[in-house]
């Protein structure tokens, strides 16, 4: 028996890096997977060639268009017939302003005007979009979890890290004020982040070796997805979990807004 057995979830970005990893610990789980990339079909068609196929529903999809967001949501209920889980994890990074971005910053008044509403109406925009198709259908079930992946506080106020920086504490707030909206309604709304630089498609492909060999692997994101999926995390709502500092026996991470965090 998995963790998520009887489960269906969403996981926008899953073609690859953290996505990908989460959309396959959540399928070893038991779960029903609904991937979705905003391009890349071919990347989505590796979930096909796997064991658990038929569990999955791939789409591709731009979160940054909101009745994207609805159909998505629609073809998810009309296969499965509920979503359980949301994890927001699609996303742009710095590497649309600059490939250089991680050893020469860029000043934000050099950022194009449309590579800063890109990765705004992705990073920002894109969650609000999900979660506002996906939360009606949760609210008449009573029951449903939003998972939101974000980074660290340092990197969003890291020099030259505009608009990506600005957008992850955007999302910060988004949950924050959502975990809010929705309590007493049996939504639980939080945050994940891996806790270091990951290996994903936002670090180029020339960056040094020695980047490299100090990047977190998308894997570490699994064990705690996992856990804020399951029914074991029904009783927490407007926490940030980090990846390299959870465990099981320290599972409820930190609050993000006072009054709001952990049910009795």
């Amino acid at each position: 028996m998995g963790q998520l057995d009887g489960k269906v979830a969403i996981v926008t970005g899953a073609g690859r890096g953290i996505g990908r990893a989460i959309a396959t610990g959540y399928l070893q789980e038991g779960a029903s997977v609904v991937v979705t990339a905003a391009r890349e079909q071919a990347e989505l068609d590796w979930f096909f060639q796997q064991e658990w196929s038929q569990r999955v529903l791939a789409q591709l999809a731009d979160v940054s268009d909101a009745h994207a967001c609805e159909q998505l949501v629609a073809h998810a209920l009309q296969r499965f017939g509920k979503v359980d889980v949301l994890v927001n994890n699609a996303g742009r990074g710095m590497k649309y302003v600059s490939s250089s971005f991680m050893t020469q910053p860029t000043p934000f008044w050099e950022v194009d005007p449309h590579t800063w509403r890109m990765i705004i109406a992705t990073n920002v925009d894109g969650p609000f979009y999900m979660t506002r198709a996906v939360v009606p259908p949760m609210l008449q079930r009573g029951i449903g979890s939003v998972i939101n992946i974000s980074i660290n506080y340092a990197t969003m106020k890291r020099r030259g890290f505009s608009p990506y920086g600005p957008s992850k504490a955007a999302l910060e707030s988004e949950t924050a004020i959502w975990a809010q909206d929705l309590e007493e309604s049996g939504i639980r709304v939080n945050i994940l982040l891996p806790g270091g630089a990951t290996n994903t498609g936002m670090i180029p492909a020339g960056s040094l070796q020695e980047v490299r060999d100090n990047l977190l692997q998308p894997e570490i994101m699994v064990a705690p997805a996992v856990f804020l999926a399951s029914d074991a995390s029904r009783s927490l709502t407007g926490r940030r979990l980090v990846a390299t500092e959870w465990s099981l026996s320290s599972s409820a991470g930190k609050a993000v807004a006072d009054g709001i965090g952990q049910r009795p």
